[in-house]
């Protein structure tokens, strides 16, 4: 991993903190006051663990101190769990842990394969289509109704079964999402629209961003040559404590 992907990486949550921080060191833990936070839903508390430090935005003030000692008591990021967290903070709801992986482009895998894919536009109707004949949960945990990029997709016949494209994140990362049909999965599909999409993004300059939750998506990431370094996690606490 260079040190310039997990810069970048960190330059992307910082920017997002809604008040001027930088992403503390490894070994550190810095916790801010923002109600404006884009880390996390409004007036939750966000939290981003990359390379060993960790970033937190808090809906007030008061807030900081519980939090940043909640924190402390974590150790590595790989402990970021709201059940570990609620034995010190009033946690009534959690979104996460996602993963957070990027990639450099020197470790770029492609996939090199353009017989078969299509670009469509943002918010063609086959997509449209294709994410409305989803299982909802899936649907909504690849994001692919909130990209703003081309989408590549495959096809077989007239319907799309496989799809990939990305959303800008504060004008540095790209945040990947893909989506295969179940009865199609394990095919490679995923990895070559993903592919597609990864190649669209860093020729644009922005950074390839890839959130996860779950192993399976994570093979993906993987295959394609993006570094695990980090998590985030939102947290919502109890009325009192805010």
């Amino acid at each position: 991993m260079t040190p310039n992907l997990l810069e970048r990486a960190g330059e992307l949550w910082a920017s997002l903190a809604g008040v001027p921080v930088a992403f503390p060191p490894c070994g550190d833990v810095r916790v801010v006051a923002s109600p404006e936070s884009r880390m996390c839903p409004p007036r939750w508390a966000g939290i981003v663990a990359l390379g060993g430090g960790v970033l937190a935005t808090v809906p007030a003030p008061g807030l900081i101190e519980p939090v940043r000692s909640a924190l402390l008591g974590l150790g590595q990021e790989a402990d970021l769990e709201p059940a570990r967290l609620r034995s010190a903070l009033p946690v009534m709801e959690a979104l996460g842990p996602a993963t957070l992986a990027y990639l450099d482009g020197s470790d770029f895998t492609a996939v090199h394969r353009d017989a078969g894919i299509d670009v469509l536009p943002p918010g063609h109707q086959d997509v449209r289509r294709f994410l409305a004949s989803a299982v909802a949960h899936d649907s909504e945990e690849s994001g692919l109704a909130d990209v703003t990029s081309a989408t590549f997709v495959i096809r077989r016949g007239r319907e799309v079964i496989a799809a990939s494209g990305y959303r800008p994140w504060a004008g540095i990362a790209a945040q990947l999402s893909v989506l295969t049909a179940p009865e199609h999965r394990g095919h490679g599909l995923a990895r070559i629209v993903a592919s597609k999409a990864v190649a669209d993004a860093s020729a644009r300059g922005l950074l390839p961003q890839w959130r996860a939750r779950f192993e399976p998506s994570l093979r993906v990431a993987r295959a394609l040559g993006f570094r695990v370094v980090g998590a985030q996690l939102s947290i919502r606490l109890t009325t009192e404590a805010v």
